[in-house]
Order: structure tokens, then C-alpha cells, then sequence
């Protein structure tokens, strides 16, 4: 498996720890998976679903910098508001993140991230009701293995 499909598999595990419970105000249903839908092929509220998006690299006498643009889309439905459902979502994603900034993506080589951040955050403003649909995107700084 690929040093890319490793962390978002990673990431998405992380996710499903969204439960409602404790510091979390969202219940994900362990609806987080490590590929790409549309809103509109969406089925099961609340999801996330990530892509791994453009990398760059930095290289260094002794080793490799890897930047990972990674895509994670949001799915909420609510009747009432679902402006207010995403956007609890959203802090829920963040506290995973901010939570695990260097995750295991390959355990039989030790290869962990160095570092995830928060690059943007987007969502529809309210323009798709009863739908509320947002993006994150994060950057993955990661130690290249060749």
C-alpha cells in the first residue's frame, strides 16, 4: 500500500473515533472512510470522506521532506439546522487533529507523520438545506522513505 493511501487509511481510523462522547459534541457512526464522494452520491448523514490531494517534496542532504494535501469532506442532515450540526462537526475534526498530530501509518516500519495542520476550512453557508456540506483542507508533513 502507498505511503499516501496509508495516512488518509490512518486518518479516517482516527475519525471514527468521533462518537459524541467526551470532548466530542458529533456522533460519526464510524461514517469515516479513506476515499471520495460527492454530496450528491451521499447516503448516510453524518460522514466523512478523504482524498489525498498534491504533494511536494523537500530534500535535504540526509533525508526527505513529504507534504501531503490531504481533502477531507463533511456531510451532515438536519432539518432544523444543519449549519449548526457542520459546524460542530467541524470542531470535532479539529480536536482529532490537533489531538494526533503525528499518527502510524505503516507499523511494520515504524514510518509515523511529522506533523498535520489545519490549512482551511469551507462550507456551503447554508446553501444546500437540509444538507450542511464543508471541507478541510489539512497538510501532512511526513519523513519521505525511499
Amino acid at each position: 500500500m502507498s505511503r499516501r493511501t496509508s495516512i488518509i487509511k490512518a486518518l479516517a481510523e482516527k475519525f471514527k473515533e468521533i462518537d459524541g462522547t467526551g470532548t466530542y459534541k458529533s456522533n460519526l457512526y464510524g461514517s469515516a472512510f479513506p476515499f471520495l464522494k460527492f454530496w450528491d452520491e451521499v447516503n448516510c448523514f453524518p460522514c466523512i470522506y478523504i482524498s489525498a490531494g498534491s504533494e511536494q517534496r523537500e530534500y535535504l542532504p540526509s533525508f526527505t521532506w513529504a507534504y501531503l494535501g490531504i481533502s477531507i469532506k463533511v456531510y451532515c442532515k438536519n432539518a432544523d439546522s444543519p449549519q449548526e450540526e457542520l459546524e460542530l462537526l467541524l470542531e470535532d475534526i479539529e480536536t482529532v487533529i490537533n489531538n494526533n498530530r503525528q499518527i502510524v501509518y505503516d507499523s511494520v516500519n515504524g514510518y509515523e507523520t511529522t506533523e498535520i495542520l489545519v490549512a482551511s476550512i469551507t462550507t456551503d453557508e447554508s446553501l444546500l438545506i437540509p444538507y450542511g456540506v464543508g471541507e478541510v483542507q489539512v497538510q501532512v508533513r511526513y519523513q519521505y522513505h525511499a
